[in-house]
């Protein structure tokens, strides 16, 4: 069992991570909210109504639906786009969709290949996008998410203010929206950039996101030998 937890010890490091931070959130949400809630003389609510509530909802979904954009326009623009000496990039001149032989798709695929990498027509095309299909629909998903949830959170003041309600349309196209969008998404493309920018010239030795400590500025992780 230590040998198949150490095998994926990265995955469970970062869910535990996520499983903790999730509930942190959730109880000094919680906290915050009664206080706003005394504060105006209404009751305080349970922790389970309260992770159940459109208040925690729209907060969870939209940090979620703008790391999950992250990480889709990174995929994708990873395809085409490189960033000389980066390890987060390909080498200049390797852009594009790679050919069958590279990809090991088709009558190249190994033995132990994926069956659909195997495979020929709409299921070597689908598995072979497979991981951006993925995070595209979560994005849209959990964007979603936070429409609706961000929808009943605005409506509910509107009318404890004594305003105007919005469709779910109107608030779409509402500053309030867009205000909880954008200031997620200018953080995460600041992180991304960053990440590929610092990486040519700064190093962490020992992790698998950072070039070897004496690699030459100009050279990526994954430069040809």
């Amino acid at each position: 069992m230590s040998v198949r937890i150490r095998q994926h010890s990265l995955s469970i490091f970062f869910a535990v991570l996520f499983v903790l931070a999730l509930i942190g959130q959730s109880i000094a949400g919680l906290i915050s909210f009664n206080e706003e809630q005394l504060a105006h003389g209404a009751a305080a609510v349970t922790w389970l109504d309260f992770v159940t509530s459109s208040e925690f909802v729209v907060d969870v979904a939209e940090n979620w639906q703008s790391e999950y954009l992250q990480f889709f326009l990174f995929i994708f623009a990873t395809i085409w786009l490189v960033q000389a000496g980066s390890p987060e990039s390909k080498e200049v001149g390797h852009e594009g969709i790679g050919s069958d032989e590279e990809q090991k798709v088709g009558r190249y695929a190994e033995p132990e290949s994926p069956s659909w990498a195997k495979a020929t027509g709409w299921r070597q095309t689908v598995y072979s996008n497979s991981l951006l299909i993925t995070m595209g629909a979560i994005f849209v998903l959990s964007w979603l998410a936070q429409g609706i949830a961000g929808h009943t959170v605005f409506n509910a003041e509107q009318a404890e203010h004594g305003q105007d309600l919005l469709t779910f349309g109107e608030y779409l196209l509402s500053a309030d929206f867009w205000n909880r969008t954008l200031q997620n998404w200018q953080s995460e493309f600041l992180a991304v950039g960053s990440m590929v920018a610092l990486s040519i010239v700064l190093r962490q030795r020992g992790s698998s996101e950072s070039k070897p400590v004496g690699t030459p500025h100009h050279e990526g992780a994954v430069s040809a030998e």
